[in-house]
């Protein structure tokens, strides 16, 4: 069964860090594009970071560039992203994803183009 299941979300106060994991069994990420996906209250899912290449090639959402990183682990299966100077405005089901037809365009942050989704991991920010 494919699965990709995230951990580390959590309350913390504005400031702080988190460290969100997501870990993918039966499938792998080679030739897939990987990435982190969130949704906030009310509005859109988005792309938050993303690794859309074999040449490791990132994205960041303008939102969150210079505070968020995103790494992998290819011999885990596994994707990370370490998110420091939290605000607020982070608050949001974060989703782990995967995607060949994301990997093929080269558009990591094509919604439609991730083929697995985890079930989600809540970020609450406090102030």
């Amino acid at each position: 069964e494919v699965q990709l299941v995230e951990s580390g979300g959590g309350l913390v106060q504005a400031g702080g860090s988190l460290r969100l994991s997501c870990t993918a069994s039966g499938f792998t990420f080679d030739d897939n594009a990987i990435g982190w996906f969130r949704q906030a209250p009310g509005k859109e899912r988005e792309a938050v970071s993303c690794i859309g290449s074999s040449d490791g090639s990132t994205y960041y959402a303008d939102s969150v560039k210079g505070r968020f990183t995103i790494s992998s682990d290819s011999a885990k299966n596994a994707v990370y992203l370490q998110m420091n100077r939290l605000k607020p405005e982070d608050t949001a089901v974060y989703y782990c994803a995967a995607g060949r037809l994301a990997y093929i365009l080269g558009a990591c942050t094509y919604t439609n183009g991730m083929d697995y989704w985890g079930k989600g991991t809540l970020v609450t920010v406090s102030s």
